[in-house]
């Protein structure tokens, strides 16, 4: 695609791995601008983000006040995008997790989709040495979520996706609920309910370049009890809407 393309990088204490990421998108898509969103990193994150961007054109920072949570901090950075007219939006982790080698793939299979996934369960994705435990704990919420919203995509967690501009708008992150975890689940679900053609493309998921993961169990089964109650609420509506006609076809 020809559009202009912003990669936002939403950072909380990245300030290892930063200028390394920023370094490694520009060499693989150095036709796409970089949208910092650092929420008051107490390292020095945005500091240092601030500099890159003084020394880089292509680089942009947007401060935020507070730690708010992952959903926010991207909600924030595609309104930036979408007002500053970018016609192509990538998310992506500061941390290094996700490859900017993967990023010319997804940004060409945009050429017939609306949103593209980043995905490590399709043929061909990989994650990197794993414990059987967040193996198992990544694996099974995506086939949770799967289950329960009846979506038929493999990575329905995975954080590294890019957007055509109007795909944004049919979804509208403004009405996203989620701020953690179920941010990646919420907009997904409403990128397919709202018509959006979804492709999935393979990617390598390493580990991040500097300190641990965030994800826990308890953040996972947060999400997932959040995925319960939609998808409960889903199939209680649905009865009620099928009730009707089967009433009237039993007086037929």
């Amino acid at each position: 695609m020809n559009a202009r393309t912003v990669v936002i990088l939403p950072t909380y204490n990245e300030i290892e791995s930063l200028s390394e990421v920023v370094g490694r998108l520009r060499s693989s898509a150095p036709e796409a601008d970089i949208l910092v969103v650092d929420d008051a990193s107490p390292d020095g994150t945005g500091e240092l983000a601030d500099l890159l961007s003084s020394r880089i054109s292509q680089v942009h920072v947007l401060h935020r006040t507070a730690k708010q949570g992952l959903g926010p901090a991207y909600i924030a950075g595609f309104e930036e995008a979408v007002a500053h007219g970018y016609g192509v939006i990538v998310q992506s982790d500061a941390d290094g997790s996700h490859r900017p080698e993967d990023l010319p793939r997804m940004l060409a299979a945009l050429a017939d989709a609306d949103v593209v996934i980043g995905s490590r369960w399709v043929r061909g994705g990989a994650v990197a040495r794993w414990s059987p435990q967040r193996y198992l704990l990544s694996r099974a919420g995506s086939m949770y979520a799967s289950a329960m919203l009846r979506l038929p995509q493999k990575d329905i967690t995975g954080g590294y996706r890019a957007f055509r501009a109007e795909a944004l708008e049919r979804i509208d992150p403004g009405q996203v609920t989620s701020r953690g975890y179920c941010f990646q689940i919420e907009m997904l679900d409403r990128a397919v309910r709202s018509g959006c053609r979804v492709a999935e493309v393979p990617i390598e998921f390493d580990d991040r370049l500097h300190g641990e993961s965030k994800m826990s169990v308890r953040i996972v089964l947060e999400a997932l009890r959040q995925v319960t109650r939609w998808g409960i609420r889903r199939r209680i509506a649905s009865s009620r809407e099928e009730q009707p006609l089967q009433i009237e076809a039993a007086r037929v």
